[in-house]
């Protein structure tokens, strides 16, 4: 009884202190969150983005990097920001500047949180990966760039409450957080503050729907960018990428698999995409 009345307290502390951080820690790299917020909207303007990739001397060399590697590489080299866009699309863009830019944010100088935010980068970025997969294999009118992008940020409330915590535990080097409290915290806790935190930083409305309704036992079947999501945390979670592990899981039998008329052939190919991919291996 004394331990479960130490968590609640601890828990709503927590709450309070998210309230009071939440205008000013920042959860991710401010050029990369306007990236972001311009190539998630129907109509990004490409030209916003040039300029703020163009401002970046480390992203605009990446950028141009990988659209004149082996994989993109066309009749001749690109030589601009501007030609690097067009070469590689909404979709690689968006993924190259939150990975490329934003795996730093998922750190901390406390071992214990830094090792639970290295579990939570492979977990983000293999859901991103399996729903930006799954959107190009399914006709359910879904952007690619629009699902990778839903699944990136579909647990960031975990991210959230790992750098207030870490904040904490920074500031009060007394402060010990059992792994199975911070566990708890972040399970109770996250849906909330991510759907919270993406209205906060001005992402469509589809994305904080996403973080609030990826773990609810009923969901709204006709949204396809959650359900695409949902079935990308799932195949991460029977597949062991990230903090939680249900191998038990017949994934074709689920209600997400269902509804989107997953086959085996298109489930097996994000698996062997997934399995093969080094970044989201332990």
């Amino acid at each position: 009884m004394a331990a479960m009345t130490r968590n609640h307290t601890f828990i709503a502390t927590l709450q309070k202190y998210m309230e009071s951080e939440r205008f000013s820690l920042p959860v991710f790299n401010p050029v990369s969150l306007r990236i972001q917020q311009e190539l998630v909207k129907k109509e990004p303007n490409f030209r916003t983005v040039e300029k703020l990739i163009s401002g970046d001397q480390s992203l605009s060399g990446n950028i141009l990097k990988i659209a004149n590697s082996a994989l993109y590489r066309g009749m001749a080299p690109v030589a601009t920001v501007k030609s690097a866009l067009v070469r590689l699309g909404m979709t690689e863009v968006s993924r190259i500047v939150f990975v490329d830019v934003n795996k730093a944010m998922f750190n901390s100088r406390d071992a214990q949180i830094d090792a639970v935010m290295k579990q939570l980068w492979q977990h983000s970025l293999g859901a991103a990966f399996a729903a930006g997969m799954l959107s190009n294999h399914l006709d359910f009118g879904v952007m690619q760039h629009e699902a990778f992008s839903a699944g990136l940020f579909h647990d960031i409330g975990k991210l959230f409450i790992l750098k207030i915590i870490s904040e904490k535990k920074l500031r009060n080097k007394a402060l010990v957080v059992p792994d199975e409290l911070l566990l708890e915290a972040m399970d109770l806790l996250h849906t909330e503050q991510g759907c919270l935190l993406l209205r906060q930083i001005n992402m469509p409305e589809t994305f904080a729907i996403v973080a609030r309704d990826h773990d609810l036992p009923e969901f709204d079947p006709n949204n396809y960018v959650l359900v695409i999501v949902r079935m990308a945390n799932l195949i991460c979670r029977q597949m062991n990428i990230g903090l939680l592990h249900d191998p038990s899981l017949t994934l074709l039998r689920t209600p997400e698999a269902i509804k989107l008329r997953l086959t085996s052939s298109e489930l097996d190919s994000v698996q062997k995409f997934l399995a093969t991919t080094s970044s989201l291996l332990s």
